[in-house]
């Protein structure tokens, strides 16, 4: 936990523990809700076969950003999973998502 802790950049076993939750809620909420948008994008196996999971996951992603954000907002780490979540879109290459409003002298 200790090690969690200081990666994480947060010093109580308690912001930890709610942190690790609103991870697990969020992955099993986004899983959930990819099934409906499969269906309403008439994305089916039986129409993809093997593409069907990669589309899948294709969909579930950006449901897993915005939900990070929204169910960590409810536990009270907006700014926790707002900055998780820049740092790993930088990360991913997508950091002029993010680019810093101030002007430039």
């Amino acid at each position: 936990m200790n090690r969690l802790k200081k990666r994480w950049g947060i010093t109580s076993n308690v912001q930890a523990i709610i942190i690790l939750i609103v991870f697990a809620i969020t992955g099993s909420a986004s899983a959930w809700l990819s099934k409906p948008f499969c269906v309403l994008l008439g994305i089916t196996k039986e129409d993809f076969g093997g593409w069907f999971t990669l589309i899948r996951l294709l969909i579930i992603f950006p449901i897993y950003q915005v939900l990070l954000v929204g169910i960590g907002t409810i536990f009270g780490q907006f700014r926790f999973f707002w900055n998780f979540e820049k740092k790993m879109l930088k990360n991913m290459g997508l950091g002029f998502l993010f680019k810093d409003s101030k002007p430039q002298s």
